[in-house]
């Protein structure tokens, strides 16, 4: 199945507007004692309205989800397929309403900003239920949490891990996959003297490309920004552990990407064109690349691609930013405790291992769940979802998409490559402008 999707899900940045909502609907977490369960509601002769993003998930899932809540509510599901264009000024204007979507298919990054307007439901008390026992990625549940509150329930991930070319790596004598750092810049330099071009690079990696950057930061234990107990932000890319993450990712990206590649985005030139042309022994994304980089050339099937997770210096693999997909439910919807009834369905571990991983190939929604498929996934498939095993997300504020919108932290990570500016002075800059925009 193809994954243009997971590259539109993992790279999408919205500025997100959105009106405050009053609180409405029969069921919220965060006013009771504690956690509660899912409340167990008949809904005969109702009609739930599910938004659902086009491309997220296969009609056959969505069926599946509504053929068991149906059968345990005896309500009916109306699924309102979504395109992307324009989705987060629809979604603002439908929260707002009186009668909005009771369910909605958000990104993992966009949940905070709508939650902090009020809109989406506090799902807090009854996220022990709904895990079902199941421990969800950090990445996609750190971003649906809001000052401490659960407001979004992980539906399925996306990860980036090291795509690389087997006939070119085994050329250059290398038989193993890398584990560890060490081995992984040996493999590089030995790809490196193997093919002496100039415009070719064993591991193309653009200046602009921050996702790649951000993996180095957090293997070094930095972060992008921390919130405080007073719920305000301070950034963080000039503490000691950032520094070094980004001297790192400065050497990395110096010694194996090519020089005009410093000032470059993976847009232009296109980092699947790169890899195609044999230009590159290896590029970092996601499971999507590789059916985007046989179009660019036919010749290549599955067989010529090999996936390991980015080893860190940690000693552990990088950590990765995951894209994908949360079940939010809108505050104002009527039917909030047949939502919750329909979302706890959705997360399920048989709906995620035999529907959301098994029919749509997505990587499910916990670690559970991704350790139930390591047996059956294709060597392809397995350096995605390990490296999904160790995630990490952008900061839960509402501001953040603005923030990513406005390209700063690209620029960032470019005048770090290109060396226009030091680790500490490009990173002082982008945190004193990101203290601003977080703490609005």
């Amino acid at each position: 199945m193809t994954r243009h999707t997971a590259v539109a899900a993992l790279g999408l940045t919205a500025a997100l507007a959105l009106t405050a909502c009053s609180s409405a609907g029969t069921a919220g977490g965060g006013s009771s004692d504690g956690p509660q369960t899912v409340p167990t509601t008949k809904g005969d002769g109702e009609t739930l309205t599910v938004w659902v993003m086009t491309g997220d998930y296969t009609d056959e899932t969505i069926k599946a989800i509504n053929d068991e809540f149906t059968e345990q509510t005896g309500a009916e599901v109306d699924v309102q397929t979504q395109q992307w264009d324009g989705i987060t000024t629809k979604i603002s204007t439908a929260l707002a309403t009186s009668t909005p979507p009771d369910v909605l298919d958000l990104g993992n990054t966009q949940v905070a900003s709508y939650a902090e307007n009020g809109a989406l439901l506090d799902l807090s008390d009854y996220a022990d239920d709904i895990a079902q026992g199941q421990e969800w990625l950090t990445g996609l549940e750190e971003p649906a949490t809001v000052d401490g509150s659960l407001y979004g329930v992980p539906g399925f991930a996306g990860a980036r891990a090291v795509i690389y070319n087997k006939a070119q790596w085994e050329a250059a004598g290398i038989t193993d996959e890398p584990t560890t750092y060490d081995e992984l810049t040996a493999d590089l330099d030995a790809l490196k003297a193997a093919n002496p071009a100039s415009d070719y690079s064993p591991f193309y990696t653009p200046g602009e490309y921050w996702y790649a950057g951000m993996q180095f930061v957090w293997d070094a234990g930095g972060e992008i920004a921390t919130q405080g107990d007073d719920g305000s932000w301070e950034a963080g890319f000039s503490s000691p552990e950032a520094q070094q993450g980004l001297e790192d990712w400065q050497e990395f990206q110096n010694s194996y990407s090519t020089g005009a590649s410093q000032t470059l985005d993976t847009d232009v030139p296109d980092q699947n064109q790169v890899f195609a042309d044999g230009k590159t022994g290896a590029v970092l994304g996601t499971n999507g690349k590789i059916d985007l980089i046989k179009e660019f050339n036919p010749a290549l099937t599955d067989d010529d691609f090999g996936t390991f997770p980015f080893p860190g210096k940690s000693g552990d693999s990088q950590p990765v930013m995951l894209g994908g997909s949360d079940w939010g439910i809108a505050t104002k919807s009527a039917n909030s405790e047949l939502a919750l009834q329909w979302v706890k369905i959705a997360a399920s571990p048989e709906i995620q291992n035999d529907w959301v991983y098994g029919n749509d190939g997505w990587i499910p929604n916990s670690t559970d769940g991704i350790e139930a498929a390591q047996s059956t996934l294709s060597d392809i498939d397995e350096g995605f979802f390990t490296a999904a095993l160790n995630s990490k997300a952008t900061p839960a504020s509402g501001n953040w998409a603005a923030l990513e919108g406005d390209r700063s932290i690209n620029e960032l990570f470019s005048s770090i490559a290109s060396g226009t500016k030091s680790p500490e002075a490009a990173a002082e800059a982008f945190d004193s402008s990101t203290d601003d925009a977080l703490n609005k």
